[in-house]
């Protein structure tokens, strides 16, 4: 079995961590079912992710003890339903994080 490159779908979505967790972004919602979502922490600092399928609910997610964490420079690909929102808390400093929806690996 092959693995297909990673294939954006749609557009690019960005926050910046804190140590408050900023409002939560979605990616185009799709329809599609196998979704993956390439994450990139541009920041010189680790992002606790936050993921829901409300803005508020990927807020209380984002946390130092249950957030996924990113470390610094990080690029990952990870499935998660489409419509899915993300945010994302530091322990100290900021860091951008990027966040586009597509399919593959």
């Amino acid at each position: 079995m092959t693995q297909e490159a990673f294939q954006p779908i749609g557009l690019t979505v960005n926050f910046t961590g804190a140590t408050t967790a900023p409002t939560a972004v979605q990616p185009n919602p799709s329809n599609v079912v196998n979704t993956n979502f390439r994450i990139v922490n541009s920041g010189t600092v680790t992002v606790f992710l936050g993921t829901g399928t409300t803005a508020a609910l990927a807020g209380a997610a984002a946390t130092v003890a249950n957030g996924i964490p990113f470390v610094a420079n990080a690029v990952e690909i990870i499935s998660f339903p489409a419509g899915t929102f993300f945010t994302g808390i530091t322990a100290s400093g900021t860091a951008v994080v990027y966040v586009t929806q597509g399919q593959g690996l």
